[in-house]
């Protein structure tokens, strides 16, 4: 009696220490962070990795402490990267894309609580086709068998957009019509593969290329912009479900209030935008429209396939 006893003890003692294991195996990086009083804000690649940080850390330092949280940033090498992370919960908030943004909103209900009003003093940016003024292409007869350079399958201007521009000119295949397509990865690369001759035509977005032009006088003098898109909303700022609601509410006011200040509108203009504005997701409602007149379907959407 007494050995069955303590085995039901030890057992019982097993069942407890197991249930303990699994709860904590369950919980996510967002909860994880907040027991440890961390904020991680990820970032879409637009700009290559060493840019993205010089252009997103002034804001980091500031937002730091703000909400109670140190905050720090991870870059992604993929836009759809930071979809999966939101949807396996390892991501507490991020910058996203308009298409990035309307897909992690899919998978992961994400909350859109902010977008930012541009240098251009426009909460829009619009798309652009773009080539070398020496390169003899001015329309898209001239672009049939050369190289063209997409950006990445989960962005508005760098994919979906010049897809749109195909279809209205009876290209359903790019990849017959062009003699090489491929994915750069970032809007910055896309505009100096075309500029440096890997790729022949290319497709940006306009404040991506007044931020490089601002630097760099080729982008000017060099590159001729032969579409422009429909006015697409801004990138948003996006928060994952399991963000405590007391910091989802200072982390949102804080950033709708950063123009009021000397400093933070000294760290707006690094960030190459005016102010931030509230936004929704039903800002983003064209993004599934221009979708669909490419026939895709964003519920099903292989945003992270052949590239």
């Amino acid at each position: 009696m007494r050995f069955f006893k303590q085995a039901l003890f030890l057992l019982g003692l097993f069942i407890i220490l197991l249930s303990g294991f699994f709860e904590t195996a369950a919980e996510t990086q967002t909860e994880k962070n907040t027991r440890r009083g961390e904020l991680t804000i990820g970032l879409v690649p637009e700009l290559n990795l060493f840019k993205q940080v010089e252009r997103y850390e002034p804001l980091a330092n500031y937002l730091s402490g703000r909400p109670g949280f140190r905050v720090r940033l991870k870059i992604f090498s993929r836009y759809g990267d930071v979809i999966d992370e939101f949807a396996h919960g390892r991501l507490d908030s991020a910058f996203l894309g308009s298409c990035t943004c309307v897909l992690a909103h899919i998978k992961s209900d994400v909350e859109i609580v902010a977008r930012p009003v541009n240098i251009f003093g426009r909460p829009t940016y619009h798309g652009l086709i773009f080539v070398r003024k020496d390169s003899g292409i001015r329309t898209i007869t001239h672009m049939r068998g050369q190289r063209f350079a997409f950006v990445d399958k989960a962005t508005t201007a760098g994919y979906l957009f010049p897809i749109t521009f195909f279809k209205k000119y009876g290209i359903e295949d790019s990849h017959t019509y062009f003699n090489e397509t491929y994915f750069s990865g970032t809007y910055q690369d896309a505009v100096y593969d075309v500029l440096d001759g890997k790729a022949d035509v290319g497709a940006g977005k306009n404040t991506v290329l007044a931020r490089l032009a601002a630097a760099d006088g080729r982008i000017k003098n060099e590159l001729a912009f032969l579409e422009r898109s429909v006015e697409i909303p801004e990138n948003c700022f996006a928060l994952g479900n399991a963000l405590e609601g007391s910091v989802r509410h200072k982390l949102t006011d804080t950033l709708l209030n950063m123009h009021i200040t000397t400093e933070s509108l000294n760290i707006l203009k690094e960030l190459g935008v005016q102010r931030f504005v509230a936004a929704s997701i039903k800002d983003y409602s064209d993004i599934s429209k221009f979708a669909q007149k490419v026939g895709l379907n964003l519920e099903k959407y292989d945003y992270m396939g052949q590239r």
